[in-house]
């Protein structure tokens, strides 16, 4: 059995875990360039957690300009089998207000500037990824939300935008029409490259708006959402505290093999793979490239 240490993403609003107990700040290189910040690293109970802010403290990436390969890999890199991706998002249902938690289980990229593959030219690889999140991370998440008194919504589609402008009406009742529940900013390519990784992946959407199509409510702006982020924050935080003081000793086997992504997956032939290439994806996927 592999050890389990779970990983914990904080998006807007989320820029530290308090209550690690052994609480170190790590600072990891990667091959990728530069993480959005240092590693905090320390234990709630018996739990290793991993902390990486998404937009660095201080919230000084926007979401088109975070280095998701490099935060993925720093990862991969201090131990990291679980990660959690706490994000603020809109609502495209009226049942989903502001200060719901969704546990979006399915995504919509729709995003083009970002690099999206830690592989490419000189080693290609293919992961399945038709569910994208780790199901038994994901029930455990819903039961720490039931514990908490956390109202939340087991499974959704989430759309990710490129931003980091808000929607236009247009686009938010086109969303809203293909019947998804939720859109934000960077749930992709984040949890592309966690597949890759190998680490079990799961996703809380925390609502603070309505996007552009509520009529009542009228269009989001910052204003809007900073409103709502300090008791999100707060239940994201409870949230975590929950999950990690139940959470197993042993990473479990996932179920969908998103832990075991890179089994069948690279298909270029060692002969021809690019030594450069293959060197910068050691913690990624040395477990395959290394046979």
């Amino acid at each position: 059995m592999t050890r389990a240490v779970l990983g914990v993403i904080g998006g807007s609003g989320i820029y530290d875990l308090p209550g690690l107990e052994g609480l170190e700040d790590v600072a990891v290189a990667s091959p990728w360039g530069e993480p959005s910040d240092v590693l905090r690293r320390g234990r709630i109970g018996t739990t290793e957690i991993v902390f990486l802010p998404r937009h660095g403290r201080g919230h000084h990436y926007s979401p088109s300009d975070i280095n998701y390969r490099a935060n993925i890999d720093v990862l991969k890199r201090a131990g990291v089998t679980d990660l959690v991706s706490l994000s603020a998002v809109g609502s495209f249902k009226g049942e989903l207000p502001p200060g719901h938690f969704v546990l979006a289980d399915q995504f919509v990229d729709r995003t083009y500037l970002r690099p999206s593959s830690f592989f490419g030219r000189g080693c290609v690889a293919h992961v399945a990824f038709s569910h994208p999140v780790a199901p038994l991370l994901q029930k455990r998440i819903a039961r720490a939300a039931e514990a908490e008194g956390i109202a939340h919504q087991v499974g959704g589609t989430a759309v990710c935008m490129e931003g980091p402008a808000f929607s236009t009406l247009a686009e938010s009742l086109f969303h809203k029409g293909q019947g998804w529940d939720l859109i934000g900013m960077t749930s992709m390519p984040e949890a592309k490259l966690a597949r890759e990784a190998e680490i079990s992946y799961a996703f809380v959407g925390m609502v603070t708006d309505f996007d552009a199509w509520h009529e009542e409510v009228g269009p989001v702006d910052v204003s809007q959402v900073i409103h709502h982020l300090h008791s999100n924050a707060d239940k994201g935080r409870r949230l975590v505290a929950r999950l990690a003081r139940d959470f197993p000793a042993d990473h479990e086997p996932c179920p969908i093999h998103s832990d075991r992504a890179l089994e069948h997956a690279v298909i270029t032939a060692p002969e021809h793979r690019d030594p450069d290439l293959v060197a910068k994806l050691d913690a990624v996927a040395g477990r395959v490239l290394g046979r």
